[in-house]
């Protein structure tokens, strides 16, 4: 059942952006005069279709649903009559052809800036940027930022929400540098601002491998003070088999003293198959207990450590001092998602460049599988969780088509870049070289994202 949904969640995310890209070709392919013969959702054979009796277009849905295309009346692919000629793709002029192809892309850059628009103006009560928790011996740390200050700008731009915070430093990823922090003491009566230099080494590589970028740089939200008492245990769980019992007062771990139950819960979760070691007080007597957690990996593939205990149920009460509504104009939202775009845009492209040069792991490329399965996740959370996974993949199709491979969009906008340089095109050789070179590389990445979606899985 739980594939079932996670096929489906793909299908409905990922459906309208395939189609909606290829209608990007389609469309402009029409305008610029060119004879469209196919328009598949899907590739392989056709499961079902129509052919539209005025234009005689093939519309399809096809087996295989990882993309889709546009079939046009070309030269190089067939026989065409003279009276069609001034139809056929191959015989447009080069500014044609980059239109047509360029499109496709266009129309998903176009998507994820219309998607960020419709949730930038949805209001939403959201923690404030203030600094809830500085982690130990991490960049935090070592910057000695000071807790419940405002977090205001990350490297000289300006954040509101910890989405944006994520967002800033995940584009630092395996870089080893200062990260600026810019923050905002509402101590003072003219809430001065300072920025502090936090050192980053390598980050969010290493030991730190498969943690969030808040968790890894080691400033937190505001979070509530649960107390750190088992409400619950799971029957086969690792906590259960070692010995810890409902309403035990968990006191340390390894050492380090226990506070809160969301201080437990991280230590337990960045420890899969490592044994610690816990003192809980029970009637009133400081029991020792060994517990090794359970390895456990999570929709990303991130391993994470499980013990099987829950928490005794409490009300939480969020201050208002660590409360803020976001709202803005549709003006407004029509700038920040054009802003967000640009940032993911960069961020995207930057870090294909780290995994070429070797500063990030191949290991953080992810294919269909691991898409499937965030698609799942953000219809678990929320629609705007929805609106926002499917603005994220939009924008991800729109730059990976765009690289200058051949096979892929980019790679077609650069032979009839340089066909319009030369005043003729490449000679058919030549572009069968570079489609072959094309084919090799991006079976190359599928393989090695597949592969690695695989892995996450066990």
């Amino acid at each position: 059942m739980t594939f079932l949904l996670t096929l489906l969640a793909a299908i409905f995310v990922l459906g309208p952006l395939i189609a909606l890209h290829e209608w990007g070709h389609y469309i402009v392919a029409r305008l610029c005069g060119v004879k469209v013969l196919t328009y598949s959702i899907g590739f392989g054979p056709k499961l079902f279709g129509w052919t539209s009796k005025k234009s005689g277009i093939d519309y399809r849905i096809s087996v295989l649903p990882l993309g889709g295309y546009v079939k046009m009346l070309d030269e190089r692919e067939g026989e065409v009559a003279k009276n069609e000629l001034h139809l056929a793709f191959n015989r447009q002029h080069p500014l044609k052809k980059i239109a047509i192809v360029a499109a496709g892309p266009i129309m998903n850059f176009v998507i994820a800036i219309a998607l960020f628009w419709v949730l930038f103006m949805t209001p939403s009560e959201q923690l404030a940027t203030k600094i809830g928790q500085v982690l130990p011996d991490t960049p935090a740390a070592m910057a000695q930022l000071p807790v419940g200050d405002k977090i205001v700008a990350i490297d000289g731009h300006d954040v509101q929400t910890w989405e944006g915070i994520n967002y800033r430093l995940a584009g630092r990823m395996g870089e080893t540098d200062n990260v600026s922090i810019t923050l905002q003491s509402e101590t003072q009566s003219n809430n001065a601002t300072k920025t502090y230099q936090a050192p980053i080494k390598e980050f969010m590589q290493g030991a730190a491998q498969g943690k969030d970028a808040l968790s890894s740089f080691g400033m937190i939200p505001w979070q509530p003070q649960i107390e750190p008492v088992v409400g619950d245990l799971t029957p086969d769980g690792a906590a259960t088999r070692q010995g810890l019992q409902v309403g035990d007062r968990i006191t340390a771990i390894n050492g380090e003293e226990i506070k809160d139950w969301i201080s437990a819960t991280r230590i337990i979760r960045d420890s899969p198959e490592v044994l610690l070691n816990f003192t809980v007080l029970r009637d009133g007597k400081l029991v020792q207990l060994s517990i090794m957690p359970q390895g456990k990996k999570d929709n990303l593939g991130n391993d994470y450590g499980q013990i099987g205990a829950m928490v005794a149920q409490s009300k939480i009460v969020i201050p208002d001092a660590y409360k803020t509504t976001v709202v803005y104009g549709p003006g407004e939202s029509l700038v920040k998602s054009f802003e967000k775009t640009e940032q993911l845009a960069v961020m995207t492209v930057s870090s294909m460049g780290k995994m070429l040069s070797g500063i990030i792991g191949l290991e953080n490329l992810s294919g269909p599988i691991t898409i499937a399965k965030v698609a799942k996740q953000s219809f678990d959370i929320s629609w705007q969780m929805v609106l926002s996974t499917a603005a994220l993949i939009s924008l991800s199709l729109a730059v990976l088509n765009l690289l200058p491979i051949p096979v892929l969009d980019g790679g077609h906008i650069v032979y009839y870049l340089i066909e319009l340089i030369r005043g003729k095109p490449l000679s058919e050789g030549v572009q069968m070289v570079g489609l072959n070179i094309g084919l090799l590389l991006l079976a190359g990445f599928m393989v090695l994202a597949i592969g690695n979606d695989i892995s996450r899985l066990f």
